[in-house]
Order: C-alpha cells, then structure tokens, then sequence
C-alpha cells in the first residue's frame, strides 16, 4: 500500500484497489482507521490524541488526499503529501 505521509508515529496511505466511500488509511502502532475525508471513522480505530492530529492533518491536506483518491482510482503513482508539524 502506497504510503503518503507520516508524522507523529502516524502512517497515512491509501490502496491503488480502492473502494468507495472515498477515504484513507491511517496506522498508529497496531491501531488501524480507515477514515473519509469529511473525518468521520469508517472503520477501524485509533487511540483518540492520533485520531485529533489525524483530523488536523486531514483539515490542512483535503484537497491533495481527494487528487491522491482519483489517482489510485487509476492505478497511477500516489503523490506524498507533507506531514503534519
């Protein structure tokens, strides 16, 4: 799975096989979310200071996660977006 980003111990990536609704992933130590890009936890879960910095993140990057969904779509390279400060 392609990684996009990582900050905090936080790993953000998305699949090239990807299914609706549009989303990512998110990986904390064993904890794992899937998480759509309005925020909400579509499954999994992550403790919640991760799911908050997670959420911040998601606030600042909306725009490149929704280009990055549209190029896993179509099977083509991710591009990596900044992690969050």
């Amino acid at each position: 799975m392609p990684e996009i980003s990582r900050f905090f111990g936080i790993i953000i990536y998305m699949n090239w096989r990807e299914h609706p609704p549009m989303h990512f992933h998110a990986v904390y130590g064993e904890h794992e979310a899937l998480i759509t890009l309005d925020g909400k936890v579509y499954a999994g879960d992550l403790p919640g200071r991760a799911l908050s910095l997670v959420r911040e993140w998601l606030a600042l990057h909306r725009e490149e996660l929704a280009e990055d969904w549209a190029l896993a779509v179509a099977k083509k390279p991710l591009k990596s977006i900044e992690p969050l400060e």
